[in-house]
Parts: structure tokens; C-alpha cells; sequence
């Protein structure tokens, strides 16, 4: 195993995890996973690709206030993502990447 820094400027996990209506769950509404696949096409399309990475993730742990989004490494944290807040995370993102 070798230990390495990240390539990326920044990493983007969108919560996307189902919890089969048992309870509230950042795919709720298919929300989780339509806004990573919005961030994932306005990334390549500003040519962020190499620099920004968009992933989907597991549980990030407040369910209840989803679906999240943060932004690694900086510590960015939105709860309550919608898809037409896509701007003003990808407006974060601009930011980071100066």
C-alpha cells in the first residue's frame, strides 16, 4: 500500500443513499443522485476535469438534513441540496479553484 495526496483541488461527494423509505435518506425523491449527475456534467463541461472530482457516496451520516454535498478538502458542507443549487456549489468551486 502506498500513501498519497490527492490529485484534486477538490472532491465533491454527493450523498446518495437510499434507505428504502424506512426513513428520510439523501436519495429521497431521486435527488442525491440527479444532482451528482448535474455536477458531474457541468464539471466536464467548465473543463474542471483532472482538477475537480465528482463522486457519489454512502451515508454521510445527517440523513436527516439531506441530501448533502461536501467538498473535500476544505470542509465545505451543503445540507438541504436541491438540484437548482448546483450554481452555487459549482460558484463554491469556482471560488476554490480561483
Amino acid at each position: 500500500m502506498n500513501s498519497n495526496s490527492t490529485p484534486y483541488l477538490c472532491h465533491l461527494f454527493i450523498c446518495a443513499n437510499d434507505r428504502h423509505g424506512e426513513c428520510k435518506a439523501c436519495a429521497d425523491d431521486g435527488v442525491g443522485p440527479a444532482l451528482k449527475a448535474r455536477l458531474k456534467d457541468e464539471v466536464a463541461q467548465r473543463g474542471w476535469k483532472g482538477r475537480v472530482r465528482v463522486s457519489q457516496s454512502g451515508c454521510l451520516g445527517l440523513c436527516a438534513k439531506g441530501p448533502n454535498v461536501m467538498i473535500y478538502p476544505q470542509g465545505i458542507w451543503f445540507s438541504g441540496a436541491r438540484i437548482e443549487d448546483a450554481d452555487v456549489i459549482l460558484a463554491k468551486v469556482a471560488e476554490i479553484l480561483g
